[in-house]
């Protein structure tokens, strides 16, 4: 009985070398229910996909895995100065969009002082804030220009 401790089967985790006793890596329903049948010990571990190829935002997730792995402390994306110099500006004009920070934060449900940040170029990139700003001030968020003037 005290041999059924001694070895393990793990499935869906590959294991490096060493010194200790090789788990054995099972893959498919049948080995499974085969090591259940012989009483081995199973352990199972989801693994679950950081990217899709597909998705066209995956950079983002490119990044992160290199901030994780780097000793280094790498700085956070900001958004461009010249977004928040166009932002500033469309809001700052005679017409429909001409509002004070204030008045563009309550519109965006907002922090004044994050609409503040990000005019002044030293905001942390939030693509949510920048997508409803933009979408009260009709500009686009990846540039800052206004849409109506095409």
């Amino acid at each position: 009985m005290s041999d059924d401790w001694d070895t393990v089967t793990k499935i869906g985790s590959k294991t490096g070398g060493g010194s200790s006793q090789r788990e054995t890596v099972v893959r498919g329903k049948g080995a499974i229910n085969q090591a259940q049948r012989s009483g081995a010990v199973i352990g199972t571990e989801k693994k679950f996909a950081t990217g899709n190829p597909a998705n066209k935002s995956g950079s983002e997730g490119q990044r992160l895995t290199k901030v994780d792995r780097a000793d280094d402390i790498i700085a956070p994306n900001k958004v461009p100065a010249e977004i928040g110099q166009n932002i500033r500006n469309r809001r700052s004009k005679e017409g429909p969009y001409k509002m004070t920070q204030a008045q563009l934060a309550q519109k965006v449900n907002a922090p004044a002082k994050d609409i503040q940040t990000l005019e002044s170029g030293d905001a942390i990139k939030n693509q949510a804030l920048l997508n409803k700003v933009a979408r009260v001030l009709k500009i686009s968020p990846k540039t800052g220009l206004p849409l109506d003037d095409k």
